[in-house]
């Protein structure tokens, strides 16, 4: 008898839950496009509730025939019969309680018959509606037919769009296609709110420079040894950022600046891309691409923006609002970051989960790119076409929307990283004592030691030589005996071997690192190997694949261009005689601690607030494309300089305001025949300019310059507007997105766009500020 109990209350239990789920798991409006799908639901909750009526009534009889039954067996028991009769009168008030159940029950099963009647007499009505649509034929529309049609045959690929609605009919595909993305004219009889004026935009809360760096590193967060790394290099330049921020502060004096929100995503450190750099940060492995985003998120923090900080695919999804599935739908709601720095594969895990909102979005991503993206690898169609596509390239951003290690390609924004500054005290403790005959060598790795016996033992000859190879139980056998090996030393230890030693030599690899800046920093000479002929994707495994054809002639081309002598030195390594000469030379000069100040935290803070105030890749229209030549265009705001060697700004031209940089700056120089405007700039103490091509895209200013054109074409070509002298023909460019610094052909003079710029701070002109 118990036993039965115990079966009927458990039964009533499952019952009561089973119909509860039914009617929690949908509810009615949850979507324009759920109508059939509730209405199922809604039928199998009407069939639930006649099977739980059956079952307690088939319930109640079996208890009534049990309660018979025990009655007529234990009732002549004598005095044992009070004691059963007493145990089963809590029975026949459950069997009453069971009973009062069903009744409601059965109640609430014809209330809900017949909501259920008239509810799938109004979803009938509706599903005529909806099986009625028609793919409209609109030619402001002209892909939504072709759209319906991907619709009809895959809607089912990717479970978003069932997230958004799309349940197989017509009018869902529709509806679709025009609320969600834009493929296709809203539907008439659709209740739209995005008629509604949209309420005035929030004013913009100003930006405040931070004093308190404890946020920014609960933001960074933990779990991995890079950003363990990262918080460490914070710290211990705390104080240097402090000071150059309050610095900048007082030199911006006041001026507004918009507070950002600001997304950054390191992709190269989620599992999903592999995370390689973690594993090898206690390893001796590259540290390169950490150092530079530590210094990034110093200063994004310190200018006073909203930071979001993530190294995991799924905390990306969380905050871009990816909808559930794999990808191919838009965000689910407006993106809620004004900017978004990424590298290479965050842009890609970016791609593969926004859909068509990347496309929308992108103009706010900046991608940190170490060793650059020209233009002709950027653009999709003509790095198709003309054999510049790389797994790296294609992006069809804006050039300028790449952000560089070193300002090697001026196509590009230099965005950089610092290293420690030296107050006057220290810089005269390193000066006294500096031991001339010590040298530490470049390179964590082994293997960057094989094969240069030949070069250390020259060096031999002269000083003693330190290493900082990684080992873990025996030293390796690529580093000779003579050389005093310190394997993996702290960023303060390898601080402190530079502050002694006289010379910081390289063997090639690795290239453009922060470490010879660090080394001049504390008072190095940088020793470097020139490369004849130059490495280049062309001729080297390294940059083979890389988005740029940029000939690198050293192993760190920003020190041998922008630094040069006495603090670095280049030469031939292959002539034994030059490379001794060399180090007799190096061991005898003196050199005081130096530091370009673009390499300061003052020098990145100011760079990174000017770009972030001044360049807007979303609302910059391009220029208008041109049929012909013939074309009418306005008259050229340009002026033959007093010396006539070159274009300037003309005195009598508008200026706009806004303009940054300001018009001002620019200078248009031709360029030789094997000359990118890169080399052509700096052989005139300018840098190239990409921004002003727009201005140089004209047929007056060959006219200008006295070049003589006896035809004049709009054709895709990285390297126009230019001409043929030869043959007296000119191109300009048809293509904005190609505008570019970079490249040269012996046919053609190029025409340059350059502009002045700040003493140590080549990305920014004079007046840039």
């Amino acid at each position: 008898r118990i036993f039965v109990l115990g079966i009927g209350f458990f039964t009533l239990c499952f019952l009561m839950t089973s119909l509860g789920g039914q009617f929690s798991a949908k509810r009615l409006g949850d979507s324009p496009f759920t109508i059939r799908t509730e209405v199922m639901g809604a039928l199998e909750s009407r069939g639930v509730l006649r099977r739980m009526s059956d079952m307690l009534e088939m319930l109640m009889k079996r208890m009534d025939i049990l309660a018979r039954l025990e009655n007529s067996t234990d009732f002549h028991k004598g005095d044992e019969a009070r004691f059963p009769l007493d145990r089963f009168q809590p029975a026949a008030g459950l069997m009453e309680r069971i009973q009062a159940i069903a009744q409601n029950v059965s109640d609430i099963a014809i209330k809900v018959d017949q909501i259920l009647r008239n509810s799938l007499l109004n979803g009938k009505a509706l599903e005529g509606r909806r099986d009625q649509c028609e793919v409209p034929r609109d030619p402001k529309y002209p892909d939504c037919p072709g759209k319906v049609e991907w619709m009809r045959a895959r809607w089912t690929s990717d479970p978003c769009y069932a997230f958004f609605g799309v349940d197989g009919t017509e009018c869902s595909f529709l509806i679709y296609l025009s609320e969600v993305e834009w493929f296709c004219p809203p539907l008439p009889w659709r209740n739209r709110t995005a008629a509604l004026p949209s309420p005035p935009p929030l004013p913009r809360v100003q930006a405040a420079f931070q004093s308190d760096l404890a946020r920014l590193l609960e933001l960074i967060g933990t779990g991995k040894e890079s950003l363990s790394f990262m918080k460490k290099r914070i710290r211990h330049l705390a104080q240097q950022w402090l000071r150059a921020a309050r610095r900048l502060e007082q030199k911006l004096k006041g001026r507004q600046r918009d507070q950002k929100h600001i997304l950054v995503h390191i992709g190269f450190l989620t599992e999903e891309s592999g995370d390689v750099f973690s594993p090898r940060v206690l390893k001796g492995g590259p540290l390169g691409e950490m150092v530079q985003w530590a210094d990034i998120l110093a200063a994004l923090f310190l200018l006073g923006h909203s930071l979001r900080v993530t190294v995991s695919l799924k905390e990306l999804q969380s905050h871009l609002g990816v909808p559930p599935g794999r990808g191919n739908c838009p965000l689910t709601s407006p993106l809620p970051f004004d900017l978004i720095y990424t590298d290479y594969h965050g842009l890609q895990q970016m791609k593969q989960h926004m859909g068509l909102s990347f496309k929308k979005y992108r103009c706010r991503v900046r991608v940190i790119d170490t060793f650059g993206t020209e233009p002709a690898y950027n653009h999709e169609e003509y790095a198709t076409l003309r054999g510049y596509r790389t797994n790296w390239g294609y992006w069809n951003l804006q050039p300028a929307q790449f952000m560089t290690m070193f300002p090697h390609t001026p196509d590009n924004s230099f965005m950089g990283f610092v290293s420690e500054e030296l107050n006057k005290t220290e810089r005269q403790l390193i000066k006294s004592n500096k031991v001339s005959s010590m040298a530490v060598v470049y390179g964590k790795e082994a293997s960057i030691w094989k094969g240069k016996e030949k070069f250390l033992a020259i060096l031999n000859k002269y000083m003693e030589i330190h290493g900082t190879v990684y080992y873990e139980t025996q030293r390796p056998p690529e580093v000779p005996a003579f050389v005093k090996n310190h394997g993996l030393l702290p960023q303060h230890e390898f601080q402190q071997l530079l502050r002694k030693a006289k010379l910081f030599i390289g063997f090639g690899f690795p290239y453009e690192g922060p470490a010879p800046l660090e080394a001049i920093a504390n008072g190095c000479v940088f020793l470097q190997a020139r490369f004849n002929p130059p490495h280049s994707s062309l001729n080297h495994e390294f940059f083979r694949g890389k988005p740029t054809s940029r000939e690198v002639s050293s192993q760190h081309p920003y020190a041998e261009d922008f630094i040069g002598k006495p603090h670095v030195w280049t030469v031939d390594y292959n002539n034994s005689e030059e490379f001794e000469a060399a180090i007799k030379t190096i061991m005898s000069t003196q050199v005081d601690p130096y530091l370009p100040y673009e390499y300061t935290c003052e020098g990145m803070l100011e760079r990174i607030q000017a770009y972030i105030q001044h360049q807007d890749f979303c609302t910059t229209s391009s220029p208008p494309k041109p049929k012909s030549p013939a074309m009418q265009s306005p008259p050229s705001p340009l002026a033959l300089a007093p010396n006539a060697t070159h274009l300037v700004w003309s005195p009598s031209s508008s200026r706009d305001p806004h303009a940054w940089p300001p018009l001002d700056s620019l200078q248009v120089w031709v360029s030789d025949t094997r000359h990118a405007c890169t080399e052509t700039c700096r052989q005139h103490g300018l840098v190239c300019e990409p921004t002003f091509f727009r201005f140089l895209n004209k047929k007056e200013v060959f006219l200008q310059l006295s070049i003589t054109c006896d035809s004049t074409e709009y054709e895709m070509n990285h390297l126009y507007p230019a001409v043929a002298e030869n043959v007296h023909e000119c191109y300009l460019q048809k293509e904005p997105l190609l505008f570019s610094c970079a490249g040269y052909n012996s046919k053609y003079r190029r025409l340059c766009p350059c502009r002045d710029y700040r003493r140590g701070q080549v990305a920014l002109c004079r007046d840039c500020l």
